[in-house]
């Protein structure tokens, strides 16, 4: 120990958000009732009937991922062609039909009927709808220094009438000159 050094002092640490504390043991509570739900369904038909419903869903699931990706892939190659940006239409529905068929592969029979019920083109509408305005209002509502300040560029017209996005910095130093100091290079 050394004589007058003073011992640090580190801040409180922040709260865990309710979604950080309560996320494991959901997760935890799907995996738990995905057994015993395969156990029962098991004991109720034949093991083999479960394996064949799982290999299934597998197969079925990289299907749909496999068609979500194709068609993605189209319609951004026809908006490239286009010389436009991709039409807001499909590229949802995608995403939403690859995360059905994400769920359709992980083994589990509840996992299985929400990834058939995102399959669904009512049920992928209303889920992207809702996930649009959630998105919306939490970037509306952010507080100054978060993610919000992240999506807030400057923005500069040209004489063209072409908008160029970037970050603007400003140094205040003395005298307005731009005098860099000569600082010794880093080494271990």
């Amino acid at each position: 120990m050394t004589r007058g050094a003073s011992t640090p002092t580190y801040p409180a640490r922040p709260r865990r958000s309710r979604v950080r504390t309560f996320l494991p043991l959901g997760i935890a509570a799907w995996l738990v009732l995905e057994i015993w739900l395969l156990s029962v369904v098991a004991g109720a038909a034949s093991g083999f009937a479960v394996f064949l419903l799982l290999v299934v869903g597998f197969v079925l699931g990289s299907v749909v991922i496999k068609r979500a990706g194709r068609r993605a892939f189209q319609n951004l190659n026809e908006a490239f062609q286009r010389g436009g940006a991709p039409s807001g239409s499909g590229s949802g529905g995608n995403g939403l039909m690859m995360l059905g068929g994400l769920l359709l592969m992980i083994p589990g029979l509840l996992s299985d009927a929400v990834g058939l019920l995102l399959l669904i083109p009512p049920v992928q509408k209303a889920v992207g709808r809702y996930a649009e305005r959630t998105f919306d209002r939490r970037i509306r509502a952010a507080a100054p220094g978060t993610l919000g300040d992240a999506f807030q560029q400057a923005r500069m017209q040209r004489p063209d009438g072409k908008v160029v996005q970037g970050e603007v910095i400003v140094r205040d130093e003395p005298g307005g000159g731009s005098s860099r100091e000569q600082r010794p290079p880093l080494t271990r």
